[in-house]
């Protein structure tokens, strides 16, 4: 064993040891989820962060889901019917649920929840996703009418976002503010303890309305940013799944008899964003050269040991409605022309923000190094989960984002390329609404997105999508860098756990194999 593998089994032990669960981690059927970032909310109303809706689905349920392969299925709903044209949705649910505390689900928890977040005095951070919904009108205990604002043709997928789920109404009443530290849901697992930043316990829910399940007593959620120690705590039994997949560590893992390896396509994007407000990113030909100065293969190669492809545009291959705009081919000479053309001749200083992970390290170090090579000077700086959105969401005005390059990626977690573009490149999503870092406008744009939200005729969504990508691929507010293939490692005896295309994790069906 090398020395860095042993000094981070020797972490893993130590982290392991500290948990006050650690009589829990013995049992058989308790089951530690290594995972690469801190928590930001168990609020999946207020929080933009993949990782934190994964750990919600624990004990949170909506009225429709995605399966492993990201297709959409009911969940707490039966059947739901339309009309005027898309503008009123008519849900059945299902009969019998009770949330952990004992509240009856039914129509008037829908009403609650969805009341919340279309709130705009409420400031969650799922505003924008959800603010569509006009009203939320309950017709019986077990029928609710939802009634948009304009007709919304990805709304079931909506509904199937992982953010979307259904929360006890007694809960937030009694909470509030703080039902992000006190969730209570209607899923497999019970909420019991987050003790920040180490870890978050969910357990069993012995009343679940699926007989039979959960198979697992407990799930431990541990943060671990380094690699290396993810790695070790896998190798050492300390943990029983981790993803993203420690690349570096990938022969190490794929060697050990007691352990799968498992990858496959994905849709998470992983980009570079310009903040296009302020020089010298105000200026395409910039924009342009730093496409051109950043090699996507060897990106892929190095940083993520194959398990990644240059991006072939703006929305990942795989999400519905995505299409091939193209690639930025790696030339540092064109590079340097256009920066000479914009009146860069000798380059320039800027700072590059990323998560404080070791895969954003690494990555953060490859693309200065690339830059460095057509004269752009960049200092890194990398940011914990909290400073990130202080730094970077919570932003009031354009004029005050600091942010001028971000290494960071994004999930269109409703399988549809309204949720891989909208909230990145919309005027209405700049913070603190939605995501677009970039602080991209561009009025033709907008107006093909909701060209594409309009209609229900998937041809003429085919033909609004593909424009508005090709024209966010010729502006460039992003340097376009690679899609990321699902990857993760478990112990061969945790069945029933996958990673899905978005990078959100499906574990309905975990258990340990006897």
């Amino acid at each position: 064993m090398n020395a860095k593998l042993f000094a981070a089994v020797a972490l893993a032990a130590a982290l392991a040891t500290g948990l006050s669960s650690t009589a829990a981690l013995a049992q058989d059927k308790t089951a530690v989820f290594a995972v690469e970032n801190t928590f930001a909310s168990l609020d999946p109303y207020d929080t933009n962060v993949t990782l934190d809706l994964s750990v919600c689905k624990s004990f949170y349920q909506g009225l429709y889901t995605f399966d492993k392969d990201l297709k959409v299925t009911p969940q707490l709903a039966d059947s739901y019917e339309t009309a005027k044209a898309g503008l009123i949705y008519t849900f059945k649910l299902k009969k019998g649920i009770k949330f952990h505390d004992g509240t009856d689900f039914n129509a008037a928890a829908v009403k609650a929840v969805f009341d919340r977040v279309t709130n705009p005095e409420n400031k969650l951070k799922r505003y924008n996703l959800f603010s569509n919904i006009d009203s939320t009108t309950v017709i019986d205990d077990y029928t609710v009418k939802i009634t948009l604002k304009r007709p919304f043709s990805a709304f079931i997928n909506q509904l199937a976002h992982p953010s979307a789920v259904m929360i006890s109404p007694t809960a937030l009443a009694k909470y509030g503010k703080q039902i992000g530290m006190n969730p209570v849901g209607t899923g497999p697992f019970k909420f019991v303890e987050w003790k920040q930043p180490d870890y978050v316990k969910v357990v069993k829910n012995d009343k679940y309305w699926k007989a039979g399940w959960p198979k697992l007593d407990a799930i431990i959620w541990k943060p671990v940013g380094d690699s290396n120690t993810r790695t070790a705590m896998l190798q050492a039994g300390e943990a029983h799944f981790t993803a993203p997949l420690p690349v570096e560590q990938a022969e190490n893992l794929l060697q050990n008899p007691k352990l799968d390896v498992v990858s496959g396509p994905g849709i998470f994007a992983q980009y570079l964003s310009m903040n296009t407000l302020k020089k010298p990113f105000n200026d395409v030909r910039v924009r342009h050269a730093i496409n051109y100065a950043i090699n996507k293969e060897a990106l892929a190669k190095v940083l993520y040991k194959g398990y990644a492809t240059p991006a072939e545009g703006p929305v990942p291959i795989g999400v519905e409605y995505a299409v091939k705009t193209g690639r930025y081919e790696h030339n540092p000479a064109k590079a340097r022309e256009l920066l000479k053309a914009a009146g860069y001749p000798n380059g320039f200083e800027t700072e590059l923000w990323a998560a404080n992970t070791s895969i954003a390290q690494k990555g953060t170090q490859f693309l200065q190094q690339q830059l460095a090579q057509v004269g752009i000077k960049a200092k890194i700086t990398l940011m914990e989960t909290g400073q990130r959105v202080q730094q970077l969401e919570n932003v009031q005005k354009p004029e005050d984002a600091a942010v001028r390059l971000y290494f960071a990626g994004w999930s269109s977690s409703t399988g549809e390329a309204d949720w891989g573009l909208r909230p990145l490149f919309a005027t209405e999503s700049q913070p603190p609404k939605l995501q677009n870092f970039a602080y991209y406008s561009n009025t033709e744009f907008d107006d093909l997105l909701y060209e594409a939200l309009g209609t229900a005729d998937r041809e003429k969504k085919a033909k609004a999508y593909a424009r508005a990508q090709e024209i966010v691929h010729k502006e460039a507010p992003w340097a376009f860098l690679v899609t990321r293939k699902v990857a993760y490692a478990k112990s061969k005896t945790l069945k029933g756990i996958y990673q899905m295309p978005d990078n959100s994790f499906f574990f309905e069906d975990v258990q340990f194999s006897k």
